[in-house]
């Protein structure tokens, strides 16, 4: 890959490097944190302490046990991660790149909460009356609800949650809706409309995705994207968000995502039923709603552990969605450019560690991505596309 400075300024490599040295350490406690705590409160009886106490406080019945105990422990999660989260918010505003007031912030927030206790709640009480109704073989019937949960949830998050956080508007008729419209018709793929977001009401970054399956697939451009990135760059990104749905990347990302729920749960169930592991989380059978704590730290282990796998696969769709941009447009060119805007724009990491690509990065470096579209111009005979810091400077 070519080096950094062929692409990027003296000050935009500065500026990159300044922000990851103030947001690394908030990133990897914030990580560190997310796993402490409910493996603390998992493996040890605390968090069966705490669940029951949760639960007295409408009578203790397993029930109220099962839905309360959710609720505290999704509470707890949410206070200790406070702190950080708060702290974030004050340094992406100092980095421009947060716009959100304290109110919006508190409303976000707020929503977040309200949308996980509610279905922390009810996977808790429907986990627990199946092991109650269905002791031999409740893993079974709650491995196939989890992986239908996966599926019912990638239909109606576009639809249901995403417009609680944002406002979304078809794209204005004009220059730029005719020329996305026209990247749409190249790319023989369905979507229902290509829609604003209004995503400058909390940040100056600038991004793009597809999302739904079927009747509800949506190409969603943010705002800033379109009012900061030339007209020929939004449609770059919209032919990548295209390459995902031609791919059937969302499709597939849901059932192998239901697959993976569904092997959790069997995990989890035979996990459950290893005495030390529930003599050490307090309880003394798997059926016992205190044993929810053990449940949620369990889920979290197999998350952090299946993290790095995921990663790689999303890392190899989202470098096929590139080169699915870069067949759709054949402009590399605009393509690099797009890549470098993105990047400035978000103050992206230009050079991170390849153990943290490794383990952490849904997406290539910035740096691998512009190395593969000039690859790309050089494989079809296209010219390479000028090295950007230096038309800059120029």
């Amino acid at each position: 890959m070519a080096p950094l400075e062929d692409d990027f300024t003296p000050e935009q490599i500065e500026r990159s490097r300044s922000r990851k040295r103030e947001v690394a350490p908030l990133r990897y406690t914030s990580m560190l944190l997310g796993l402490a705590v409910p493996l603390l409160l998992g493996f040890t009886p605390l968090g069966a302490a705490l669940v029951r106490a949760a639960g007295d406080v409408a009578g203790g019945g397993w029930i109220a046990t099962a839905a309360l105990g959710a609720v505290a422990l999704q509470l707890v999660s949410f206070v200790v991660a406070l702190p950080l989260s708060l702290r974030a918010e004050v340094v992406n505003r100092r980095w421009g790149l947060s716009h959100r007031s304290w109110r919006l912030f508190a409303a976000d927030a707020g929503k977040g909460l309200a949308i996980g206790v509610t279905l922390f709640a009810g996977v808790s009480v429907a986990l627990y009356a199946l092991m109650r109704r269905l002791p031999d073989a409740w893993w079974a019937v709650a491995a196939l609800g989890a992986a239908l949960l996966v599926v019912a949830l990638s239909f109606l998050v576009p639809v249901l949650v995403e417009p609680l956080f944002n406002r979304f508007t078809p794209l204005p008729e004009g220059e730029l809706r005719r020329a996305l419209m026209a990247v749409v018709e190249a790319s023989g793929v369905r979507v229902r409309d290509i829609l604003v977001s209004d995503a400058s009401r909390r940040t100056s970054a600038v991004n793009a995705y597809v999302s739904g399956i079927g009747r509800t697939r949506r190409v969603v451009v943010w705002d800033t994207t379109v009012e900061q990135a030339a007209p020929e760059e939004v449609a770059a990104v919209t032919a990548h968000e295209l390459g995902h749905a031609a791919r059937r990347d969302v499709l597939y990302g849901t059932l192998v995502g239901a697959l993976g729920a569904a092997g959790v749960v069997c995990l989890l169930a035979a996990a459950l039923h290893w005495p030390p592991l529930l003599d050490a989380a307090g309880v003394s059978r798997a059926s016992d709603p205190r044993s929810l704590a053990l449940v949620a730290a369990l889920g979290t282990l197999a998350g952090a552990l299946g993290g790095p796998v995921y990663n790689l696969r999303s890392r190899q769709v989202e470098a096929r969605a590139d080169t699915y941009a870069l067949d759709l447009t054949r402009a590399p060119g605009t393509v690099v450019a797009m890549q470098r805007r993105l990047a400035v724009l978000n103050i992206a990491d230009l050079a991170p560690h390849p153990l943290t690509v490794a383990l952490f990065a849904s997406h290539p470096p910035t740096v691998a991505r512009i190395a593969q579209a000039r690859a790309w111009a050089r494989d079809h005979g296209v010219p390479d596309p000028p090295r950007l810091a230096a038309a800059h400077e120029g």
